[in-house]
């Protein structure tokens, strides 16, 4: 049986931009290999954590949320604790309003993002604006 699930995983510190983004690939490719749906991902940066994790106090976290069946979850987690880059990680079977919470939470956060995008586009207009008048003024 599918079911939608939500997974989280915290990446050491110390890789590069392209490190990161590869292992973020490798568990991209070993959902959909194994017949998964990849509703959504979020790449939350570096953060901060509560308490050191093997001498670490900080690691980059990555979000996938996905349908697939119990086999291929097993199959993801099996691949976290093997891969040295991955210092946690935790799934959750999402019911269905975990799902209605995430859609809700994506859909403010993008309606967030699209009106920030607008208020930047206005500005270097207005600062263009000032600019020529300052000119004109001398």
């Amino acid at each position: 049986m599918v079911n939608q699930y939500e997974t989280v995983f915290i990446m050491t510190p110390v890789l590069s931009e392209d490190q990161m983004k590869e292992t973020v690939q490798k568990f991209e490719k070993i959902l959909t290999d194994k017949g998964a749906e990849i509703v959504h991902q979020e790449n939350w940066g570096l953060r901060k954590l509560e308490y050191p994790i093997q001498k670490k106090s900080s690691g980059f976290y990555h979000l996938f949320e996905f349908k697939a069946d119990g086999a291929t979850v097993e199959a993801l987690e099996l691949q976290y604790r093997r891969d040295e880059r991955i210092m946690r990680f935790l799934t959750v079977s999402m019911d269905k309003y975990a799902i209605a919470y995430a859609e809700k939470r994506r859909a403010n956060r993008n309606a967030k993002a699209a009106a920030k995008e607008e208020v930047v586009a206005e500005q270097p207009q207005e600062v263009n604006n000032e600019s020529n008048q300052t000119e004109q003024a001398e």
